[in-house]
């Protein structure tokens, strides 16, 4: 499920009429330009939201302040700016003598009216408009504004200066009068930490994820350059990887010593492993490659933090025995690099953290609307074209800008692509891991990028004349006159799959990756082939439907080409002796129940080795059990649940913290209290915060024991709208990733299966305690320098005021809280908090989280409360 601000169709209906109406942008004559030839510095915007639930309805009420700055002037005529805006707009409340035309997805246009005056030098003007669905954080701004000057359309300058205005008041955060989740404050955040005990980190389990069986015993090894490693025949493998490990964190030794490490043949589960550390000798046991590598990952967290800080004379291990097997062979990770582009580095980057907490799939999420990221020879418009985003309105050579882009090619995170070369190099990479790479490629819907690309193809060969070469690979009949718009607004995002060059097109690019992965040595099983979102409309006019109807009497409506193309697609994979993977909506159909349409379990496709990635538990939308229906029914079930597992949803409610929150807003317990087989059990409230019915849930279809079989894993989803560059991704993929290992590799937790909701509780609140304290003095210290460090996400503290006298914790013990007195913010420098701070006159405290690393959290107010 692709991360979007609007998942209502009535939303849709609501806003789609009015888009229609709005005035085409005009061409008029050449104004005066400004004198930055890259941007406009002598122009600012600033965008604030004046209301939430506008009219009692689900929409907002925004405005858009252009201010010019001394010997300058924004001219009557003359002149269009361009933005990306992940709403709808509303054309006929768009005041102040402009008019905003919506182009494409999140693509729109101002320009001025004939009853736009101009704005003077040193004065400003505010536009207002009224836009779909509710504004709540900075992450919800328009972005990449850029200008144009109608004499001039060639030349594009970037509006740098644009800023969106904090809210005032609570109250403007509520979406709608049942909003029910409140602002996050220091003592809503002090509330959440209260039950959180520090535990001492000797007393903590050394190894991560929390193993099935940890002893420790009394005793150290001592590890140091000097120390050999042994492996029987089969794990050479990771007996390099183990010394390259080594190298890379200890200074050479004069000699070498009587110490080893042996990696050793035993007979167990797949991925279980034995690990021992004793007095002159650490042994790994395992059956399998993959069980080796992963008691090599439990030795390396067993190493204190700082050893990864700088290469170290000697690093001491606990002696320890610990025998370990994962609770589920499916252990994902979905990254989106469609929608803005991760470099290869950072690709690299991630399988080393995936690869340290035993992850071992990564969901390859490489195609979108909003570009492709994978080059395919023989078809070369897919990267020319498709992988690059800036100003165009033709798209003959490019994609519209999107999601911020802006107007230049060369933005990072809008244009980019891995070359053959590139991928077969994390192919090799991620299998040395012993991850596997599942690649992506989005369609019949989000597949706006591919199709641009071979419309491109189309228009190049036509000009030859040569039209059969033109139509090989061809995605969409130029005569389909079907109206549609998607959820994320485009209107010619959908491959027409009545086609016959759009099987040779999926032939082509399946054929491409069969032999990348060759190439590279690495496995493969499956190819990703989407199934999300397929607006209604699509085909409705399509000659080419029309054309399969008269040659296939089993397809009767647009509704029996779902199941048409599934099949048509699991036929091509099965040549290649692949099996399908793809979200939900693959493995439902529409019926006619009480003359209504209606998803149902698609039964077509059981029986084909079809495993669905299920996202949709959203409270409140009706298929909170749709998962587990399908497991039920006997689909291979994968549980990306959106109110767990998806990473890009905020943390909380707040204006600094980025990330959507149409799933509900889902910080790292979120994760961490995830229960695979009965994520009913701890569900109390939907995704405004209402307390939910206990009734309702229990409405809803069980997992039985043939389901529960069926549940292959879970898998963590991190969708790159917001994504603009890797530090971002980072933030919102850390520390949220450690609790999917957590959950994914280690036994269900006794809190899970207690029936008794205090017991469950107590045991919830201690695993948590023990969870956080880990990941505050062990894993995310470690994260600050492993492969080169990481930008997590640092908690905001937790304040509150008892008797004039300043309490504060923190979610993550082992970080250092700081505080000042005088209203500046705090800095490393800044008094440590060790006891509760009393009273001072005339002061102003603030306090903030800082890691191990000096880095900080957003600072709030102590308490929200200035002490006079």
């Amino acid at each position: 499920m692709h991360a979007t601000y609007l998942k209502s169709r009535f939303i849709n209906a609501l806003f789609m009429p009015v888009v229609l109406m709005l005035m085409v942008c005009t061409h008029t004559v050449l104004a005066q330009r400004p004198q930055n030839e890259a941007s406009i510095q002598t122009l600012s915007l600033t965008f604030k939201v004046e209301a939430n639930n506008y009219g009692g309805k689900p929409q907002s009420r925004c405005s858009l302040l252009f201010a010019v700055a001394d010997k300058w002037k924004l001219p009557a005529n003359g002149w269009k700016i361009y933005f990306s805006f992940a709403r709808q707009i509303l054309a006929t409340s768009v005041t102040g003598g402009l008019q905003i035309r919506h182009i494409n997805g999140d693509f729109f246009c101002i320009s001025p009216t004939a009853d736009f005056k101009g704005i003077e030098a040193g004065k400003s003007l505010s536009t207002g408009f009224t836009s779909s669905e509710w504004l709540i954080n900075k992450t919800d701004s328009p972005d990449g504004f850029y200008l144009i000057w109608d004499n001039a359309p060639g030349k594009t300058y970037r509006i740098d200066k644009v800023k969106m205005l904090p809210f005032e008041t609570a109250a403007q955060y509520m979406r709608s009068p049942l909003d029910k989740i409140g602002v996050s404050t220091a003592e809503s955040v002090f509330a959440e930490n209260q039950n959180i005990r520090d535990i001492p980190g000797d007393s903590l389990v050394k190894v991560f994820p929390t193993p099935v069986a940890y002893k420790e015993l009394p005793g150290s090894f001592v590890l140091d350059g000097g120390v050999r490693v042994k492996s029987d025949p089969e794990f050479k493998s990771e007996q390099g990887y183990l010394n390259q490990t080594l190298n890379s964190l200890l200074l050479p030794a004069k000699g070498k010593t009587d110490r080893v490490i042996l990696l050793q043949q035993k007979p167990m589960a797949d991925e279980a492993y034995e690990l021992t550390v004793g007095d002159r000798q650490i042994t790994i046991s395992a059956s399998s490659g993959a069980g080796i590598f992963y008691g090599i990952q439990s030795l390396k967290t067993m190493m204190a933090p700082g050893a990864y800080r700088r290469k170290q004379k000697n690093i001491t291990i606990k002696h320890v025995e610990v025998s370990d097997v994962p609770r589920f062979g499916y252990r994902a990770l979905m990254l989106d690099v469609a929608r803005n582009f991760q470099p290869k580095k950072e690709i690299l980057k991630l399988l080393d953290v995936m690869s340290l907490y035993k992850l071992n799939v990564l969901h390859f999420h490489l195609t979108d609307d909003e570009g492709w990221r994978l080059e395919i020879p023989g078809l070369p418009e897919l990267t020319t074209i498709g992988a690059k985003r800036s100003h165009t309105l033709s798209e003959t050579d490019r994609l519209q800008p999107g999601l911020g882009s802006g107007p230049d090619v060369g933005n990072a995170a809008g244009s980019g692509y891995y070359s053959k070369a590139d991928f077969v190099e994390i192919l090799k990479y991620a299998t040395a891991r012993h991850i596997k790479i599942i690649p992506e490629i989005e369609s019949p819907g989000h597949a706006r990028a591919a199709i641009k690309a071979m419309d491109a193809r189309y228009k190049n060969f036509a000009k030859l004349g040569q039209m059969v070469a033109a139509e090989q690979y061809l995605l969409h009949d130029w005569k389909d006159t079907s109206r549609y718009t998607s959820v994320q607004y485009y209107n010619d995002n959908v491959v027409d799959v009545s086609l016959p060059s759009t099987y040779r097109f999926v032939n082509k690019v399946t054929d491409a990756l069969v032999q990348m992965y060759r190439e590279a040595g690495a496995p493969l099983q499956t190819i990703h082939y989407g199934g999300d979102e397929v607006p209604v409309g699509a085909w409705q006019a399509s000659p080419a439907f029309n054309s399969l109807m008269q040659r296939d009497t089993g397809i009767h409506t647009t509704d029996d080409l779902w199941l048409y193309y599934y099949r048509q697609i699991n036929k091509i994979l099965n040549i290649y002796h692949l099996y399908l993977t793809a979200w939900e909506e693959t493995g439902l159909v529409k019926q006619v129940i009480n003359n209504q349409k209606a998803n149902v379990v698609n039964k077509g496709l059981l029986g084909r080795d079809v495993r669905l990635e299920v996202w949709n538990n959203v409270l409140g939308w009706g298929a909170e059990d749709l998962a587990y229906k399908q497991a039920n029914a006997g689909y291979k079930v994968i549980l990306s649940c959106v109110s767990n597992l998806y990473f890009d949803m905020a943390y909380d409610k707040a204006f600094d913290e980025p990330g959507y929150y149409w799933g509900g807003y889902a910080g790292l317990d979120k994760v961490f209290k995830f229960i695979p087989y009965n994520y009913f059990k701890n569900t109390t409230e939907d995704r405004m915060g209402i307390p939910l019915n206990k009734a309702y849930l229990q409405s809803k279809e069980q997992l039985t024991e043939t389901g529960k079989a069926n549940i292959v894993g879970l898998q963590g989803a991190l969708w790159g709208e917001t994504l603009k560059s890797p530090q971002r991704m980072e933030y919102m993929l850390l520390p949220k990733l450690l609790g999917l290992a957590e959950r994914a590799w280690s036994a269900d937790p006794e809190w899970a299966a207690e029936a008794d909701s205090t017991k469950a509780k107590a045991l919830y609140d201690e695993d948590w305690s023990r969870f956080v304290n880990t990941l505050g003095k062990r894993e995310l210290p470690r994260l600050d320098h492993y492969v080169g460090g990481f930008v997590y996400r640092i908690p905001k503290a937790g304040a509150i005021w008892i008797n004039n006298t300043l309490v504060a914790n923190s979610q993550l013990p082992g970080f250092t809280l700081r505080y000042t007195l005088d209203g500046s913010l705090p800095n490393v420098h800044s008094t440590p908090y060790k006891k509760p701070v009393p009273n001072c006159t005339g002061c102003i405290i603030k306090i903030a989280v800082f890691s191990n690393n000096n880095q900080s959290a957003t600072v709030m107010p102590a308490g929200n409360k200035t002490v006079q």
